[in-house]
């Protein structure tokens, strides 16, 4: 295992300028490279596609150096070259270390540079060579000189900046975010199957579909006055149907001499988050938040789609707190409201598998937290289920289907209490009394009284040592902004995403082409003749992904199969597709 720097017979610092239009793969237009003993190599286009392996070594005793490295590996596919053996991204390591922290001007490498107080070309004119190159040609001399020159320019700031980072980097663990970064480059490069027909055609009508599914789902909630949302409507309608909302404190307002004032009415919040729980817990929402979200937040022109009929945007790995990817909210076909998941389709010939791992936070925090009656739960098949019986809420004998109630509050109680629900806040997503959420909360501590002493443990050694970090080096800083309840949470979903990422590699390394990884679920894509085989090695990778870092601790998983001519869709999003594709028959009627 290489440990350091000097374990490596050479150490080549690479950069690539690239166009990128939407949707499509990229394509390379120049290379700079630097090697730690003072080679220089400058490529242009022309000569890059003529070369049929890279210009530098890729062995194993050599060490491939990159910001955000696998917009560098994707070049590599593009140009049909093998990876480097090992890939240190400077990108993932710089999130690593300042993680938590407040940056002035970000965690791009202008801003890494600006960390460590290295000189830097300016945010604009950075962003003046990267609009250049993502152009596309053809170049004139002078722009085909610059380009090679601000090339260059980037890797002699990562010799300048690896200095400096490097006694910070633990090498062995950043390695493997390196492998993820090549897992990433493979995924961002395949992209998710999109049926372009029904996307072009959702484009086309989308204005008349937006005013007619107001008209359509107003019609039971009368909350609207043509596009605009009446917040007074939505709390009378909030009254009638007895549904208790979250409300935001009231904006205080600056007193006036000595004259006595009401206090200001307390304000619905109407953030997309609190929908978003609220349609969670009260379906009756759930039509008027998807409303919401088409008529605010879908912007279809934005989605990423290539000429090949695949969606591919950048994953944004390490972006998160916890270290899961943040992919673009609105280039994403899975970011935006789940009805647009109706978009994927596998080609004439393919099938493709949502994979996605069950309970999967309530096992991380079962063997995180060595608690045997939680793992016992969790290795039940149904931890919420469990857990009523755990708790004496649902008898022996019971199951999902005679105690649903029941068991879709301990399944609130579970999911909210890991990560330090308040009894009030329980109370509104159960619709009961605080008494009531007091006294599952109680039955919580009871049941689970290890899982709560790890989490307390988890909150003073973060308050005591100012950081936490998972078991391959994530690490987040404790600032005194930091909320207890994140540092609860930070455990389950950082150790989720160590899990995704290894799962991805593994994978990736297999052949096995990962169009997606979804929080807690892979995306694969594979001919009908073989996705079955596919969906078992994905499966099978996924348990071993879990069990290194859950020291030997099996997750479960399950699969969705959709073969050509099917379409992948997420429950939540099946009724509003319907409506849409309802209202696309009616327009053509009316033509």
């Amino acid at each position: 295992m290489k440990k350091c720097l000097a374990d490596f017979r050479e150490v080549w610092l690479v950069d690539f300028e690239f166009s990128a239009p939407s949707g499509e793969r990229q394509s390379p237009i120049c290379l700079a490279g630097l090697s730690l003993a003072g080679e220089r190599i400058r490529i242009w286009e022309d000569e890059l596609l003529a070369l049929p392996y890279p210009p530098y070594p890729i062995d194993s005793d050599t060490l491939f150096v990159a910001y955000y490295a696998s917009a560098e590996m994707r070049c590599h596919l593009n140009l049909c070259w093998p990876f480097p053996v090992h890939v240190l991204d400077l990108f993932a390591e710089f999130r690593c270390l300042t993680n938590g922290l407040f940056l002035p001007s970000g965690s791009g490498l202008v801003g890494a540079l600006a960390y460590f107080g290295l000189d830097t070309i300016g945010a604009e004119e950075k962003d003046s060579m990267r609009q250049l190159a993502m152009r596309g040609g053809p170049w004139t001399d002078q722009e085909r000189a610059d380009l090679l020159l601000y090339c260059e320019s980037d890797v002699e700031a990562l010799e300048k900046l690896l200095a400096k980072m490097l006694p910070a980097i633990d090498l062995p663990r950043a390695l493997l975010r390196g492998e993820f970064m090549k897992a990433a480059a493979r995924i961002e490069y395949a992209g998710v199957p999109v049926d372009m027909e029904a996307l072009a055609t959702l484009r086309q009508n989308w204005k008349p579909i937006q005013r007619r599914l107001v008209e359509i789902v107003d019609a039971n909630f009368g909350v609207y006055e043509g596009h605009l949302f009446q917040a007074d409507r939505w709390a009378a309608w909030l009254a009638r149907n007895e549904i208790p909302w979250p409300r935001l404190p009231p904006i205080k307002k600056k007193a006036v001499g000595h004259s006595f004032q009401l206090p200001p009415p307390e304000r619905l919040a109407l953030d997309s988050d609190t929908f978003k729980e609220m349609a969670r817990l009260y379906p009756q929402v759930a039509p008027i938040r998807e409303l919401r979200v088409v008529l605010s937040q879908l912007k279809l022109n934005k989605l990423a789609v290539g000429a090949d009929e695949r969606n591919r945007c950048l994953l944004s790995a390490f972006r998160a707190r916890t270290g899961r990817n943040q992919p673009s909210s609105t280039q994403f076909v899975f970011g935006p409201s789940t009805w647009i998941r109706g978009l994927i389709c596998p080609s004439e010939g393919d099938a493709l598998a949502y994979i996605d791992w069950s309970q999967q936070e309530f096992g991380i925090a079962a063997k995180l937290s060595g608690d045997l009656q939680m793992q016992e739960a969790y290795l039940s098949g149904d931890a919420y289920l469990a857990f009523g019986k755990q708790a004496n809420l649902i008898p022996p004998e019971g199951t999902k289907k005679t105690h649903e109630l029941q068991r879709e509050r301990c399944k609130a109680c579970v999911l909210g209490v890991q990560y330090g629900i308040g009894v009030h806040s329980l109370a509104q997503r159960l619709n009961q009394s605080p008494a009531h959420a007091r006294e599952l909360i109680l039955l919580h501590h009871l049941a689970y009284p290890d899982f709560w002493r790890w989490s307390d443990q988890v909150v003073d050694f973060a308050m005591l040592h100012n950081y936490l970090r998972t078991c391959f080096g994530w690490r987040i800083h404790v600032t005194p902004l930091t909320k207890a309840t994140a540092l609860r949470n930070f455990q389950m979903q950082a150790h989720g995403a160590e899990i995704l990422r290894l799962a991805c590699i593994l994978a990736t390394e297999k052949g096995i082409e990962v169009a997606a990884p979804v929080h807690d679920a892979l995306l694969v894509v594979a001919t009908e003749q073989r996705i079955d085989e596919v969906v078992a090695q994905t499966q099978a990778v996924m348990v071993q992904a879990g069990e290194i870092v859950l020291d030997g601790f099996q997750l479960r998983s399950e699969a969705l199969i959709v073969r050509h001519p099917g379409r992948y869709m997420d429950p939540r999003g099946e009724l509003m597709w319907a409506r849409v594709w309802e209202i696309i028959e009616e327009l053509k009627g009316d033509e």
